[in-house]
């Protein structure tokens, strides 16, 4: 079946229990599909936009409301759209870091943030991670002091993920905030797999910037995001433009450099603001998402020979497994090699794992119902069962 000539019809999560590391939490709700259709065309946004002719100010479709809206929801003071995470971190790190300046990450940082740093000219320093994997801030203090040492100077930004890309193990953001404050170092926290996902609070958490991504985390087309800030940073990530033209004088009113005026001009917006009343409700019940991730851990432990490398108990639903010990001892013989556990998985209406994996791989499990759950324990250890493990 095509949508279009050449195009065919994307139906994985009308087929499959789908449980793509990066995809399930950007699934979109039903009243976001029809956003799409309504204002599917680019700048269809627009209609509405009055002087001063910005993006948070238009009020038919409420875009300025929702920008309200989700300031309060994270509860910091400021917020804008983006077009992704990253686009996010690209704003901040160039607001807040000179050429030449070092800058905190950590060593299960995303590579957008290292991008982001090195477009703003910055060098990268790493929080190592413990021997669980796990930033503590301990590790942090350490870093920025051996930063100091090496530099003269505090880091200029922290890049602080809440919940790694790797492990998805969670991490103590808040007191890793406070120790980078107790040096003057501005924290910027990455929720990408939490904005919208579970309960996030900036004041709480004493962050300085808040990014969120739209289309991996909050049910909404790509690309989106968000930046949120406080005050005193807001002030200065959304400062308006100041540049004036030489011969004719022109001034471009409150636009903003860093968000180089518009952002989300039309479906991207409109789709992450439909779905965001069910985004706000469905963060309420993440203890449901982490019993069903625990019923599909549970089925691969029961599998001998595998493990999980993530963070036990579980605190999110991306999850990462070791199954040298069990699923690739059958790959070394079998004739479809390290294919057949993805083949097996599709036949049993299960997909989102890569292809020929079989040794460590990622999965996640969010937006599963608890049936659904049940099923795909029971389709792991079904595989193995049929294979001998």
């Amino acid at each position: 079946m095509r949508c279009a000539s050449g195009i065919e019809a994307r139906q994985v999560d009308e087929l499959a229990i789908n449980i793509d590391p990066i995809q399930v939490g950007g699934r979109l709700t039903g009243d976001a599909m029809k956003a799409v259709i309504a204002y599917g065309d680019g700048y269809s946004v627009c209609d509405n936009c009055r002087k001063p002719n910005r993006l948070d100010y238009i009020s038919k479709p409420p875009i300025a409301d929702f920008h309200k809206d989700v300031a309060a929801w994270l509860n910091m003071d400021a917020v804008r759209t983006v077009p992704g995470a990253r686009r996010g971190f690209q704003a901040v790190a160039h607001t807040c870091v000179q050429k030449g300046d070092p800058v905190l990450l950590t060593s299960l940082s995303h590579y957008t943030e290292f991008l982001a740093v090195e477009g703003a000219g910055g060098i990268a320093c790493e929080i190592p991670t413990n021997n669980n994997r796990m930033v503590t801030p301990d590790a942090a203090a350490a870093k920025i002091e051996d930063v100091k040492r090496q530099f003269g100077r505090a880091p200029a930004l922290a890049f602080i993920d809440h919940v790694d890309y790797q492990f998805g193990n969670m991490h103590d953001v808040k007191a890793i905030a406070k120790v980078c404050h107790q040096y003057d170092v501005p924290v910027l926290y990455n929720g990408a797999y939490t904005v919208g996902i579970l309960p996030v609070d900036g004041k709480e958490l004493g962050v300085d910037f808040v990014v969120g991504s739209g289309h991996k985390s909050m049910a909404a087309p790509a690309p989106s995001g968000i930046l949120a800030a406080t005050t005193e940073r807001a002030e200065e990530v959304f400062r308006t433009t100041e540049i004036v033209g030489d011969v004719t004088q022109r001034k471009f009113g409150i636009k903003e450099p860093e968000m180089m005026g518009c952002t989300l001009m039309g479906v991207t917006l409109i789709g992450m603001m439909a779905s965001f009343p069910h985004v706000k409700e469905r963060v309420k019940h993440f203890d449901r998402e982490l019993e069903n991730n625990r019923i599909v851990v549970d089925g691969l432990l029961s599998v001998v020979g595998t493990k999980i490398l993530s963070e036990m108990p579980r605190k999110h639903t991306l999850t990462r497994a070791d199954t040298i010990g069990s699923f690739d001892k059958v790959a070394e013989t079998h004739k479809k090699r390290g294919f057949y556990f993805s083949s097996a998985l599709e036949e049993k209406g299960v997909t989102g794992v890569i292809p020929g994996a079989t040794k460590v791989w990622k999965f996640n499990t969010y937006g599963m119902t608890k049936k659904q759950a049940v099923y795909l324990a029971e389709v792991f250890v079904g595989i193995a069962e049929e294979n001998g493990l």
